[in-house]
């Protein structure tokens, strides 16, 4: 067993009995107040969804159904680049009631580590521009295959 097996089963303890947790069930009641909270444990729940179906993309055996899982991912992924970032960063620059300047960089710091979460979801576009090493001569040829005609007549 792996490492990353281990992590993996430890994660999955731990989300399924995150419920009973005392310090989340006493911390419901503040996020339920605090909008920047509310929206980066959305977020945070989106992208544990994103990493969820990425992992079943990448077990599942039909080919429609990774693309439609992969399309799926891709479009949770931009709204949350698009939408709930922007927010996000608006609302953890807001001073709050009762936070010190500790937490407020805090959440800063969460806020600038979130697009490299996002971006780091597999949604089976990456793999095909890390092999051609994005924009490549699609000829079998090198030097992309043209051929001009030096002589004139």
């Amino acid at each position: 067993m792996t490492v990353i097996d281990i992590l993996t089963r430890v994660d999955a303890i731990c989300q399924k009995y995150d419920k009973y947790d005392a310090e989340k069930l006493n911390g419901a009641n503040v996020a339920g107040e605090d909008p920047f909270a509310r929206l980066y444990g959305s977020v945070d729940a989106e992208i544990s969804q994103c990493v969820e179906k990425a992992e079943a993309a990448r077990q599942e055996k039909n080919r429609a159904t990774v693309v439609a899982l992969n399309a799926e991912i891709r479009r949770a992924k931009a709204k949350l680049l698009e939408e709930d970032l922007p927010k996000l960063q608006r609302l953890a620059l807001k001073k709050v009631k009762g936070l010190t300047k500790e937490e407020l960089a805090t959440r800063s710091d969460l806020v600038a580590a979130l697009p490299d979460r996002i971006q780091s979801i597999p949604d089976g576009s990456s793999s095909a521009t890390k092999k051609n090493g994005g924009w490549g001569a699609s000829g079998s040829r090198p030097g992309g295959g043209v051929k001009f005609d030096s002589t004139s007549g």
